[in-house]
């Protein structure tokens, strides 16, 4: 049961994608390896709404490289992007053009695990498995729960559970107006950790 929805919500990754020639900040022939994890920032409400809480941060959303049947894919949980009318704000696949597409993204960022190459690609696979259990988005930041998640949350996930936690125990207790306090992760708790290299920023 598990595979047939896993691979029901990659043909709808892969379709949702064919013919998809918007413009990205992606840059060509920058070449991503399974467990990378990449880093965006956005121009929209949800993103400044992130960078004013994350003042030790670049970057307002985070997801985590995967091998789709030999494609590099970005798996990630962020609301306000759906694929089709009616689909729910979860966990997503999306290629690295749409990941960073113009609409989404006006900076980025590529970084890798330093002088590991076998626990990314298990970190990638328990990703891949969050977004197969057909995860849905996480609204309370709650990473103590595991049924819904967040972009930092899936993450840290992957890569604690592969063995290596990238953010430790560090979270932050956020208020910001007209929203609810969240104690939770911020993209800049992954991307300033000392265990992983930059490979490039555009």
């Amino acid at each position: 049961m598990k595979a047939t929805i896993c691979m029901a919500l990659m043909a709808t990754a892969m379709i949702s994608c064919n013919g998809n020639n918007q413009n990205s900040i992606f840059p060509a022939g920058c070449e991503l390896r399974t467990g990378d994890i990449v880093f965006r920032r956005g121009g929209g409400i949800s993103s400044h709404a992130v960078m004013m809480a994350d003042i030790n941060g670049r970057y307002s959303h985070v997801g985590i490289v995967v091998d789709s049947a030999g494609k590099k894919m970005i798996v990630h949980a962020v609301p306000g992007e759906p694929d089709f009318e009616g689909d729910p704000d979860r966990v997503k696949m999306d290629t690295p053009e749409k990941f960073f597409s113009v609409t989404n993204a006006n900076a980025g960022e590529v970084k890798r695990l330093r002088g590991d190459t076998l626990t990314p690609i298990k970190a990638a696979a328990f990703a891949m498995e969050i977004y197969c259990r057909y995860t849905l988005f996480d609204h309370d930041y709650d990473d103590s729960d595991t049924t819904k998640m967040y972009c930092c949350e899936i993450v840290e996930f992957a890569y604690a559970k592969a063995g290596r936690s990238l953010a430790g125990t560090v979270r932050h207790d956020i208020k910001l107006p007209g929203l609810n306090a969240f104690h939770c992760m911020l993209p800049s708790d992954i991307c300033n950790s000392k265990l992983l290299i930059s490979i490039i920023d555009f």
